[in-house]
């Protein structure tokens, strides 16, 4: 937890790859829940520094992909078996972040997409994919994020902002059902003090890197994002 958090604190992303060892310890019926609030809490106490450097444009540009993105993840959701469809994205975001890692070292091609396409591509694949599977949505935004070479102050806290808001939204949803139990809360409060030393870490991390060292660390993130998902 406190290393998925560091990452998260660094670059704004990467958390969710502890999900798949927490299963083996914790019913997901507790899980996604509990993660839904640490999110929350990890949310706020980054963006409050970070507001300042939140990209809008970038923000907004992402928002009616991802909203279409949730719909056709929903409709998805009742078709296809998740597991399947989770490891399809896990190898995608892995050949991403190899391939992102490879063009901090020189390699790979200059290319590049609309910002709109771009957004489009990311919103829609981030909505849908953290619909059926519950998480990993905020690797597409990353994709996002680092097609349109975003300075990594303004990266992590607009991928900060978007998440805080997704989290918002499906933390009402728990709510309105029921699913915040006794039993949730109490993992939840476990699983704060771990969460709060790798935010610590990550931001004194992510103060301290060079542009070229946070494209490296995102690239990092990606890569074990998409492993953690093929694992699943």
């Amino acid at each position: 937890m406190a290393v998925a958090y560091s990452a998260r604190g660094a670059s704004g992303f990467g958390a969710a790859a502890a999900l798949p060892l927490l299963a083996l310890v914790m019913p997901l019926k507790v899980l996604v829940p509990a993660w839904t609030v640490i999110a929350l809490i990890a949310g706020a106490a980054l963006i409050g520094p970070d507001r300042k450097n939140v990209a809008w444009d970038a923000l907004l540009k992402l928002v009616p992909g991802t909203l279409v993105g949730v719909a056709v993840g929903l409709y998805v959701f009742t078709l296809l078996d998740s597991e399947t469809l989770a490891k399809w994205v896990g190898g995608f975001i892995l050949l991403y972040g190899l391939y992102s890692l490879w063009g901090t070292f020189g390699g790979g091609a200059k290319a590049q997409l609309p910002d709109r396409v771009a957004a489009a591509i990311g919103g829609i694949a981030g909505g849908m994919t953290g619909t059926v599977v519950g998480t990993m949505g905020s690797t597409f935004f990353a994709v996002y994020f680092d097609a349109i070479k975003l300075a990594k102050d303004n990266y992590r806290a607009t991928m900060t902002a978007i998440l805080l808001t997704l989290t918002i939204v499906r933390g009402f949803g728990y709510w309105m059902v029921g699913e915040f139990t006794r039993e949730v809360l109490i993992a939840a409060a476990i699983l704060l003090p771990p969460m709060f030393v790798g935010l610590y870490a990550g931001n004194r991390f992510h103060h301290g890197m060079s542009e070229l060292a946070f494209r490296r660390t995102v690239s990092g993130a990606l890569i074990a994002s998409g492993l953690a998902l093929l694992l699943k």
